[in-house]
């Protein structure tokens, strides 16, 4: 693990009805919904559907993303700038040394230590100041002890949460 960041991850778009948006993402575009999951912390339900790609698990997603609540950020930033384009999503296979390294170049991680996303996975975000107007998210697989089980209680695996 080298913690450099390889690929788009996914693109986290802010909606007011997931349910109207998964619909319009899949019959307008062909994605597949993959997952969907309410993030009490981050006070959102999401929807993560895939963009095609390669079947090795590693294909872009969109990231549907509805407040829950009117105190969360996304609830803000809906209010603010209505529906669209929320952040950039990128992976890595450790968030840990990614973010390590960032701060050597002095992007500053909005969350250090990075914590735990939907699906069990880890991630953190960069400030938009540091990263050209953008919110970049990095975004590692779920962390597996060295008896290769992981450390995640996710509530629903992918194919599960398919339409």
């Amino acid at each position: 693990m080298n913690g450099r960041v390889d690929r788009i991850d996914h693109i986290g778009v802010v909606c007011r009805d997931l349910d109207e948006a998964v619909e319009f993402y899949h019959s307008a575009y062909g994605f597949e919904l993959r997952h969907v999951e309410v993030i009490e912390s981050q006070g959102v339900r999401e929807a993560m559907m895939t963009i095609g790609g390669p079947a090795d698990g590693r294909a872009p997603y969109v990231q549907l993303l509805q407040p829950t609540r009117p105190d969360s950020a996304v609830s803000a930033w809906l209010e603010q700038r209505g529906p669209g384009v929320h952040h950039i999503a990128f992976g890595t296979d450790d968030v840990h040394m990614a973010v390590a390294c960032l701060k050597e170049r002095g992007i500053a991680p909005i969350f250090d230590p990075p914590g735990t996303g939907s699906r069990g996975t880890q991630v953190t975000f960069l400030h938009p100041r540091d990263c050209l107007g953008v919110l970049i998210e990095l975004v590692a697989p779920p962390r597996k002890p060295a008896d290769g089980a992981t450390t995640t209680d996710s509530a629903a695996d992918d194919a599960s949460a398919r339409h």
